[in-house]
C-alpha cells in the first residue's frame, strides 16, 4: 500500500515542489547505493585484475560520487527557499535549477553504469 503524497485542494506549484523533494530523495539513496557498489568494484578489481589504471578511474568515480551527493544535499536544503516563491520568475528558476540537478545525476548515472560494464566486462574476459 502507497502512502498519499498528494491533496486535492493542493495548488499545482505546492505539488511539484513536493515531486521534486520525492524526486531528490530518490537521487541520493540511488548515490548512496552506488556508493557501497563503487566499494565492492575496487575490491574486486583488486582480488581479480590488479589493473592500477581502472583502479584510478574506480576511485575518481567514487570520490565524483561524493561531489554530487553533497551537492545533492545542500540543493535539497536550498528546496525549502522555493516555498517562499510568490512569482513565475521565482517558480522558472527552482524548475530550471531542479533540471539542472536532475541532468547532472543522470549523466553521473550513466558514467557509473559505463565504467561498471568495463569492470564487468574485463572480469569475464
Amino acid at each position: 500500500m502507497t502512502s498519499r503524497l498528494f491533496n486535492d485542494h493542493e495548488a499545482d506549484d505546492r505539488i511539484m515542489l513536493k515531486k521534486d523533494k520525492v524526486e531528490v530523495g530518490h537521487w541520493a539513496e540511488s548515490l548512496e547505493h552506488i556508493d557501497e557498489e563503487i566499494r565492492m568494484l575496487l575490491a574486486l578489481e583488486d582480488r581479480f585484475l590488479n589493473d592500477s589504471a581502472l583502479h584510478v578511474e574506480l576511485l575518481a568515480l567514487q570520490r565524483e560520487n561524493t561531489l554530487k551527493s553533497g551537492m545533492l544535499y545542500r540543493y535539497e536544503n536550498a528546496m525549502r527557499n522555493a516555498w517562499e516563491c510568490d512569482d513565475m520568475a521565482c517558480d522558472t528558476y527552482y524548475l530550471n535549477k531542479h533540471e539542472k540537478h536532475r541532468e547532472l545525476y543522470m549523466e553521473h548515472l550513466k558514467s557509473y553504469r559505463k565504467l561498471k560494464s568495463k569492470l564487468f566486462s574485463r572480469l569475464l574476459d
